[in-house]
């Protein structure tokens, strides 16, 4: 005899449905599988670990660390759908000891009962007192559940040391250029989930704009792209289209015309530069603020800040250089919005700091020389002399230790004889080169 339809349940999978359709689209966008997740390849990419242990369903305690929008809540979701364990879900937020309670007990019972394990994935547990954090730790030890934890704070700083010590952390990026546009092709065209039902349409400079203001926060742009489907009238042709002036409004932020293939591009690095070096440090940090607010890309202008505190400072300031290279790589730990105030520091000290090319005309002129005279024969008394038979050629011989000597300087031939009295290193008058060019006067008249 077979069984009487569930109405009940019927009924309840059907609102589920209506309830799925009238979600938010970054809700209804959100990945089911693994395969369909994009981004994140250096932690979910098919050869590391993180992918491994979901499909083999093999997972261990973890903590998902990254900003906004990268996936953290996405990626739990995705193992829920692929988990045969118990999954269950709280926001520490609005979360207490009792929620906790609740789910261990029903954790040990299901482990004891049936024998599978439970997921428990703890959204923002940042927010969580250390009180509340120390109540799951001896069920994590002994493997009553398997914490999956989110959060957008350093957990070193945030979390539980001995948590984790227990859990392996994963750090999510901002998502890259390329998987936001495959997002947003996503949502305006898939009929079941996304806009295309609604004969949703993006224009190119409007796909590029939303690409580069996202912030590579994924959640962002699909609530822009609804808010534009969702307010646009169509035009003729039936079409909802996203512009670049509807996209603009929707994101709240001004279009500044800044293709990064075209001129704009490098006109706008160019006076970022050149107000540098011209020591303007009111227009370097607006040229700054103009790329960054157009979405270029912070490695991008940390690399050119690190060139120009070595070609147009150089050793005037030999300290620029390491602000630059430090701010790079702040910049990068930091990421935006705060990145912005780190290249603002470094962009300002460069463009005040004290001015030398001399660096890059010693170079230049050195190359040139290599060019026209080709590969002059090393002075004898150079070279190497430890390698077997370079005694019996004479290597080394004549060679003074310069330490032995008053300044830790002697004269002695160290250019190609062919060179002799070339100068291609001249320091400036400004700044440490100053003291550079009063040393070595110093140095070679005392050595006389």
């Amino acid at each position: 005899m077979s069984e009487e339809p569930d109405l009940f349940s019927y009924m309840e999978e059907l609102n589920k449905e209506e309830a799925e359709k009238e979600s938010p689209l970054a809700a209804r966008m959100r990945p089911k599988t693994l395969d369909d997740v994009v981004g994140q390849d250096h932690i979910i990419g098919k050869d590391k670990l993180l992918y491994r242990a979901i499909k083999a369903d093999k997972l261990s305690s973890l903590i998902f660390y990254g900003p906004p929008g990268t996936g953290k809540t996405t990626l739990a979701k995705v193992i829920a759908n692929t988990t045969k364990a118990e999954f269950r879900q709280i926001n520490a937020t609005i979360a207490g000891k009792k929620d906790m309670e609740e789910v261990v007990e029903q954790a040990k019972s299901d482990r004891k009962l049936k024998s599978v394990r439970t997921i428990l994935f703890i959204d923002e547990i940042h927010r969580f007192n250390k009180g509340q954090q120390d109540y799951l730790l001896p069920f994590v030890e002994d493997g009553t559940i398997i914490l999956i934890g989110a959060t957008t704070e350093n957990p070193y700083f945030e979390v539980n040391g001995a948590l984790i010590s227990r859990s392996n952390i994963f750090e999510l990026k901002p998502l890259d250029h390329d998987a936001i546009v495959t997002i947003i092709k996503r949502a305006v065209y898939d009929s079941e989930k996304g806009m295309g039902a609604m004969n949703g349409d993006i224009t190119d400079d409007a796909l590029e704009f939303l690409a580069e203001q996202s912030d590579g926060d994924a959640r962002r742009v699909l609530n822009a792209i609804e808010l534009g489907i969702l307010t646009t009238k169509p035009s003729e042709d039936g079409k909802i289209r996203i512009t670049i002036d509807v996209a603009a409004e929707c994101i709240q932020k001004r279009v500044v015309r800044f293709d990064k293939t075209g001129d704009n591009h490098y006109d706008t690095i160019s006076a970022f530069i050149k107000s540098m070096r011209g020591s303007d440090p009111d227009a370097a940090v607006y040229y700054l603020a103009k790329m960054l607010y157009a979405g270029e890309s912070v490695t991008f202008i940390a690399r050119r800040m690190m060139i120009c505190a070595s070609e147009d400072v150089g050793n005037a300031d030999p300290n620029a250089l390491n602000v630059a290279v430090n701010a790079s790589l702040a910049a990068e730990r930091v990421g935006m919005p705060e990145a912005q105030i780190i290249l603002a520091q470094a962009a300002a000290y460069i463009a005040t700091a004290p001015k030398s090319n001399a660096a890059v005309n010693a170079i230049f002129e050195a190359t040139d020389a290599v060019k026209k005279y080709g590969d002059l024969a090393i002075p004898n008394h150079l070279k190497d002399a430890h390698y077997k038979g370079a005694a019996k050629l004479g290597h080394g011989d004549g060679y003074k230790y310069s330490h032995d000597y008053k300044n830790h300087y002697c004269r002695q031939q160290y250019l190609p004889y062919e060179l002799t009295g070339t100068e291609f290193y001249r320091p400036g008058s400004l700044g440490y080169e100053e003291k550079i060019k009063e040393h070595m006067a110093k140095i070679k008249k005392e050595a006389d």
